[in-house]
């Protein structure tokens, strides 16, 4: 077609629809679901797809996404709402403060957005945390901005790089990855790059940008939690780590032990990510729930409450992986991928570098994991030996970079913390990017040894 080869019609097909996905976005505002839909039908009736074929590859897209993702998510807000309704997220807070003192109080907020973000989504930890960026500010004396961006980092890393967060887990369902072992690397990966963009960086620009709180919202949130009501620092921290425990310990009985073997095939069900969140989420209705006097009408109420706002993120997530379908099925993805092996670009800098591109273009971390999974999904079967949990990682850090205008976390932040735009862009804006690319390096280093 045009005197292009079908491949490089293909090619080129899948650059003007990636393009319009953006623009559609971030030009005429359009919602990421409405977008990637339009997008995932465009892309099948210009690449000469059938349209009963169309219409099937995105229902197989979209529910083979939700049919895992979903129900995923569902679970872990839940159990993120129960933690938050306790007092347990404060608890680990403080008890991380008073184990580390007043001089090392930057690395003490990081260890807990690193602990509290692993069930949470990043925008939940962050409401849930910020209070006591403003009440640990006010006791010490020390700036907002050494406090608050080791907070920013712990929770942004693990939402990169950590499942159960949806990026990781939606790249772990397009590549074919093993949860367990992506949990394991994620967390190496993860926890030095937060102490780096952290505690490090934080410390390093909060002597040019102080930071001064709105006094508005510092009255408004930074109230004395009454410890006495506080789930205990274990009970809360079993209650969160049991989920990623029992996904951890199926992936060492699958490693340890035969087929067959009677306790590995109890930990391919109870490790599973649903039952595991399932399981945590059933201990939480528990420990943070009827030991912390909240009634059964109360509990019921707050689950319910906290489905509603992650509606939005669910349908992205599906429609995502429709469009993805659409790159796979159209043989798009297949160009692609010949093309990465002809070129002899590595697979993980090559996950890297498409899903970084699509964030900046988009602001949105969701869809840069999205398009960039499913762009880079055909090198896994092309090149012998890549390391799909690596490809995972590499896919969420580029997710994260250089987060500016066009991302509601952007303006978030903004606000909290009381900056102007370019302070923002120094602070928040640096720390995502610093994030990024110290993840992609550990994760090169990491691909050496597994």
């Amino acid at each position: 077609m045009f005197g292009m080869s079908h491949e490089s019609f293909l090619l080129l097909d899948a650059v003007i629809t990636v393009i319009g996905l953006i623009v559609l976005i971030t030009k005429f505002k359009l919602h990421p679901f409405i977008a990637l839909i339009i997008a995932a039908a465009f892309l099948g009736l210009t690449s000469g797809m059938p349209i009963g074929t169309i219409i099937k590859a995105f229902q197989d897209g979209f529910g083979g996404v939700l049919g895992f993702v979903g129900i995923i998510l569902a679970l872990g807000t839940m159990l993120g709402k129960m933690m938050a309704e306790s007092g347990g997220a404060d608890q680990i807070a403080q008890t991380l403060i008073r184990a580390f003192g007043k001089e090392r109080v930057q690395w003490a907020m990081m260890f807990a957005a690193f602990l509290v973000g692993i069930p949470l989504f990043f925008e939940i930890g962050f409401v849930l945390l910020i209070p006591l960026v403003f009440i640990v500010a006010r006791r010490t004396g020390i700036s907002i901005i050494k406090i608050g961006i080791p907070l920013l980092a712990g929770l942004s890393a693990v939402h990169g790089l950590v499942p159960p967060h949806p990026g990781p887990l939606l790249a772990i369902g397009v590549f074919g990855a093993d949860i367990g072992k992506t949990i394991l690397y994620g967390l190496i990966v993860a926890l030095p790059t937060a102490i780096i963009a952290g505690p490090i960086y934080g410390t390093f620009i909060s002597k040019y940008i102080p930071g001064h709180p709105n006094q508005e919202l510092v009255d408004q949130l930074a109230r004395e939690p009454h410890s006495s009501t506080l789930p205990s620092f274990s009970i809360t921290l079993i209650t969160v780590l049991l989920p990623v425990f029992l996904m951890l310990l199926k992936t060492f009985a699958d490693i340890a032990l035969p087929d067959g073997h009677f306790f590995r095939t109890w930990m391919d069900m109870i490790g599973h990510p649903i039952s595991a969140l399932l399981l945590a989420l059933l201990l939480s209705l528990y420990t943070f729930g009827h030991r912390q006097g909240i009634g059964s009408k109360q509990i019921l109420k707050l689950l319910d409450a906290s489905l509603a706002p992650t509606a939005a993120i669910i349908l992205i997530i599906g429609a995502g992986g429709g469009f993805k379908q659409m790159l796979v099925t159209s043989g798009v993805g297949d160009v692609i991928g010949h093309m990465a092996v002809s070129a002899q670009i590595s697979p993980i800098l090559l996950a890297w570098l498409v899903a970084a591109v699509i964030r900046v273009a988009t602001g949105s971390a969701t869809v840069a994991t999205i398009t960039g999974a499913g762009i880079v999904v055909p090198v896994v079967g092309m090149i012998p030996g890549v390391n799909r949990e690596l490809l995972v990682l590499a896919t969420g850090a580029g997710s994260l970079i250089l987060s500016h205008v066009n991302d509601a976390g952007f303006w978030l932040v903004k606000q909290y913390f009381n900056m102007t735009v370019a302070e923002t862009f120094k602070t928040w804006t640096a720390m995502e990017t610093i994030l990024s690319v110290v993840a992609l390096g550990f994760i090169m280093l990491l691909s050496l040894v597994v």
